[in-house]
């Protein structure tokens, strides 16, 4: 054990060795059982007398907080006492983290209808394993590149560029723990105080309140049924932040003529378009319009991909691809923010993309998470309270008009939580990575029994 004992001075050493033991055992730091440096190695390290630590044992076990045995050496004996917490201090965030918390954990639900779950249970979790395990025995030691292991951001760069041609070599791909990361980075390197961002309304409320945090003006923009309104971007706006391929939460895409004024517009306003592209890999109909990124001309759009939805949250894997203007100034951001990510799961998810393991995947998940949505949007089409969003990609779908009263074992979502402005629009969205097609049925019953109808602010034409 590396037990830490300052000393001050010379003075009544054994009664400041005696303090601190006792401080560690009520603290909780030292737990029941726990064994001890023997008395004559803790006085080599602490460079005092043998007697001196002895004394301090003994004061302990007289005391009832150490127990020694025979031939074993010196334990812990009992619980702690007490638990002393860090001290509050008066220390106090800026202003706009004084209302932002943790989100809540999530707690297990029967019927589980939130958003941005997949489902583990169809992740090849085996054979992923068995890549893991060759890399970690196989990964040299060191620090890694903080743009990302080379073969994955090879390995992105052809995936992305067959299946959502998106215009990008190696160099142009940087890895990231997750979208939120990316967007992150991005805003360190282009929000100053005061910088005017453009979002969606409604919109992811993470990104929201993440440029929030980095010193942005938030200018909510309103969503109709061909995307984000280009006519109502403010002018002052520096970035503008959308999810055109299926829009979050409503899950209908940017149309061609859209995409188009944006581009134009951040090339007037010389303005960043950050492109969310977050779950477009799970499509069941419609041929999937160009990219952003593809149509863009002038250097002006960051992509932004997740693998959270495709693979597993918990694996913490995004990317992000930025004109080459960008580019040096995003790495070193990624450098100084936590050096590189973890290089053996970068190298296992390259070669799971190479192995083709990633396309059989999304093929696999994209036939369930197909049959699931047919099943939820059915059921919502015969119900007259609601009006279903046109949906043909994602792991969600969206209904306006209607709210859920709570029950035991439902899990759903409301339209409120991710609007800016207020008064917010009504409606559900409805996930169905977390609740299998099995129970489909039952929850989509109780689902239906909770809904009470609520007028709708602003439906989408």
């Amino acid at each position: 054990m590396d037990l830490h004992i300052s000393l001050d001075g010379r003075r009544d050493l054994a009664a400041q060795v005696y303090r601190q033991l006792l401080d560690a055992i009520l603290d909780g730091r030292l737990r029941e059982g726990e064994r001890l440096p023997p008395t004559r190695e803790l006085a080599r390290r602490l460079d005092i007398s043998r007697n001196t630590v002895a004394l301090a044992y003994d004061r302990l076990v007289a005391d009832g907080f150490l127990v020694g045995r025979a031939g074993a050496g010196t334990f812990v004996s009992g619980e702690p006492v007490r638990g002393r917490a860090a001290p509050k201090g008066v220390v106090r965030p800026r202003p706009v983290w004084q209302n932002l918390e943790p989100p809540a954990r999530m707690t297990p639900a029967r019927y589980d209808f939130r958003v941005g779950v997949p489902d583990a249970r169809l992740f090849p979790m085996e054979t992923w394993r068995r890549l893991v395990a060759r890399e970690l025995r196989t990964s040299l030691a060191g620090y890694g590149d903080p743009a990302g292991h080379e073969p994955l951001r090879a390995a992105i760069s052809r995936h992305i560029g067959l299946s959502r041609s998106v215009h990008a070599g190696p160099a142009d791909v940087l890895i990231t723990n997750g979208a939120q990361q990316a967007l992150d980075l991005i805003g360190r390197v282009l929000i100053e105080p005061g910088t005017v961002v453009a979002v969606e309304e409604p919109g992811y409320p993470p990104a929201r309140l993440l440029f929030r945090s980095l010193g942005a003006r938030i200018a909510s923009v309103p969503v109709d049924g061909e995307g984000i309104d280009v006519r109502a971007v403010p002018g002052t706006a520096k970035i503008v932040y959308v999810t055109p391929s299926h829009q979050f939460p409503l899950g209908t895409p940017m149309s061609p003529a859209r995409r188009a004024a944006l581009l134009a517009w951040a090339e007037r306003r010389r303005a960043v378009v950050i492109e969310d592209d977050y779950d477009s890999e799970f499509r069941f109909g419609e041929r999937p319009l160009e990219p952003l990124q593809s149509l863009d001309r002038a250097g002006r759009v960051i992509y932004v991909g997740s693998f959270s939805k495709t693979l597993l949250p918990m694996l913490r894997m995004g990317f992000l691809v930025a004109p080459a203007s960008l580019t040096p100034a995003l790495t070193a951001a990624r450098h100084l923010s936590d050096w590189h990510g973890e290089v053996p799961t970068q190298a296992a998810l390259a070669r799971f993309i190479d192995e083709g393991l990633l396309a059989r995947h999304i093929r696999k998940a994209t036939r369930e998470y197909a049959a699931r949505h047919a099943l939820i949007a059915e059921a919502l089409a015969a119900d007259e309270r609601v009006r279903l969003v046109p949906s043909t990609a994602g792991l969600h779908l969206c209904a306006l008009g209607a709210s859920v009263r709570a029950a035991p074992g439902l899990a759903v979502e409301h339209l409120e939580a991710y609007c800016g402005q207020s008064p917010p629009q009504r409606g559900l969205v409805l996930g169905y990575g977390g609740i299998g097609r099995d129970a489909l049925p039952e929850g989509l019953r109780l689902l239906r029994s909770r809904i009470s109808a609520a007028p709708d602010r602003a439906p989408l034409p």
